[in-house]
């Protein structure tokens, strides 16, 4: 409930003073399951895809965030769960499997951190363990990390990627070949956006 009644009072602000491009907006339109990946370089990065996408997303946050009951109550209320980070959480993987099993959207930045420079960081591979387990399509989204220079935030958002058709052919390599085409279309999209006017 907190998540609807944040964004619909504050998308209206949101596209009046941000004015966002999207690039292949209706890509976002979709039925099912579905996991929203990004290129991370700011604490905005999930207000940001939340504004944009049409549906409600569920993400993962560090477990340091929920520190104090009353972050907890906003970051639950904003359909975050919590990520220990420095260890192989099992509990917040099988999280986003539920998320994903309801056909809910969830969302991850696959970098695993924020990018001090803009260009695209190493890629962690728990998106494509995700999207592997769960037959998720995995919706790739790059966002301009120089809008405050444009005043505009710009995104596109690619092709979805079937992970069981990029695996089938690399016989226990599955989770590498996913992880590299995330980042390949990344890459491929960051290209394309740097290109427009």
């Amino acid at each position: 409930m907190l998540y609807f009644i944040v964004k619909y009072l504050l998308s209206p602000f949101f596209w009046l003073f941000y004015r966002p491009m999207v690039k292949n907006f209706g890509r976002l339109f979709f039925r099912g399951r579905g996991i929203l990946i990004s290129n991370h370089f700011s604490l905005g990065d999930p207000i940001r895809l939340a504004m944009v996408a049409p549906r409600p997303i569920h993400f993962m946050a560090k477990q340091e965030l929920f520190d104090t009951p009353v972050k907890r109550f906003f970051l639950k209320g904003l359909l975050a769960f919590p990520v220990y980070r420095k260890q192989a959480d099992m509990l917040s993987l099988k999280q986003a499997m539920g998320v994903l099993e309801k056909n809910h959207i969830f969302g991850i930045f696959p970098e695993g951190r924020r990018s001090l420079t803009g260009e695209l960081d190493s890629f962690e591979k728990g998106a494509a363990f995700l999207a592997l387990r769960c037959s998720s399509p995995i919706i790739p989204i790059y966002a301009d990390p120089d809008w405050k220079k444009r005043k505009r935030v710009r995104m596109i958002v690619g092709e979805p990627i079937d992970p069981n058709e990029v695996s089938k052919t690399f016989a226990g390599r599955g989770v590498d070949a996913v992880t590299d085409a995330i980042r390949d279309s990344l890459q491929n999209l960051k290209n394309e956006l740097e290109r427009l006017p």
